[in-house]
């Protein structure tokens, strides 16, 4: 069989791929390829697979380049939202992503952000590289405890959870959740706190993070309205989706102050930010990277050629996307 990955990852899955005999070709440029370089490989082809990521746009024109041979869409991502599933299922594609394997890398930066945000890390580093500091001083950088505070997780999945667990047993926080299932195992289990509307944990938790995939129900659920709701000394953060965020809104409140603070691995035009986003010293910028560990990126490879190998044994996926 054959096989197009849209850019290098780490060789892990690659070589499963190749050690049960199927050929893998790689793009050879190291860039998010245009529709037109992905549909012109594609067609001049004709591969049996496809393992894209999450930056790569799978509508159904990339779908019909594909051609009747592709059999499978392997995203290298838990999101899929940058694929058309209802697409390739009309035309008998199995499309699959790899959830699990980067849960506690991801909650482990969410936590990085919030402890960052919180004690201006970020600011601080800037202003000792450059050359400022002259000595300790009883008000400099003044930030904000976590411990004992108020976590509020929009979207209690497999991320969120570890991150309110990271909340509760690392630093004793009081945990907050909004999700569409309430799950009284886990508030009995971390004394987690359920609220049926989620504008009422805005207005109470002193950090509120995002942990629900992007869908029309979920696109700039933080706008101006939720954002005014929110404590003038609490701080945001996200490591979903960048359009759960209206980042113009976010940018008006971070600049007027109107809440402390906002740490954020993904945005909303993604590689692009909002007018103003970058100037602000109260918002913490990562570009994409919660999953980004050695450890993390390879068991990702692996799942991904594991989903790639079930489809051509003629077995159920890993991890099969369904709608």
């Amino acid at each position: 069989m054959k096989i197009f990955a849209t850019r290098q990852i780490p060789d892990r899955g690659i070589e499963m791929l190749k050690a049960a005999g199927h050929e893998v070709a790689v793009s050879l440029h190291d860039r998010v390829l245009t529709k037109e370089e992905l549909m012109e490989t594609l067609e001049s082809a004709k591969y049996d697979a496809l393992l894209c990521l999450l930056t790569d746009t799978i509508d159904a024109d990339v779908l019909e380049a594909a051609g009747d041979q592709c059999r499978v869409v392997a995203n290298y991502a838990v999101g899929y939202d940058n694929i058309d599933v209802a697409a390739a299922k009309a035309r008998s594609i199995v499309v699959t992503n790899t959830p699990g394997v980067l849960t506690e890398t991801v909650a482990e930066h969410t936590f990085a952000l919030i402890l960052a945000i919180a004690h201006r890390v970020a600011e601080a580093d800037r202003f000792a590289r450059a050359g400022h500091y002259d000595g300790w001083a009883p008000m400099l950088f003044l930030g904000t405890d976590v411990s004992h505070k108020t976590l509020g997780v929009v979207g209690l999945g497999r991320i969120g959870s570890r991150v309110a667990h990271h909340a509760a047993r690392g630093f004793d926080m009081r945990v907050l959740y909004y999700d569409l299932k309430r799950d009284k195992a886990f508030e009995q289990e971390y004394g987690a706190e359920f609220r049926e509307h989620v504008d009422d944990m805005f207005r109470e938790a002193d950090f509120i993070s995002l942990h629900v995939p992007l869908l029309d129900s979920t696109r700039h659920l933080v706008n101006a309205d939720r954002l005014a709701l929110m404590k003038q000394g609490a701080c945001l953060v996200n490591t979903s989706r960048g359009a759960i965020v209206d980042e113009a809104a976010l940018v008006a409140a971070l600049r007027e102050k109107r809440i402390r603070g906002a740490a954020l691995d993904v945005f909303e035009h993604e590689p692009a930010l909002a007018e103003g986003l970058a100037e602000l010293d109260n918002v913490i910028l990562t570009p994409h990277i919660a999953s980004a560990t050695e450890e993390t990126r390879q068991k990702m490879s692996a799942l991904a050629a594991e989903n790639i190998l079930a489809v051509f044994e003629g077995k159920e996926p890993p991890n099969v996307v369904k709608i």
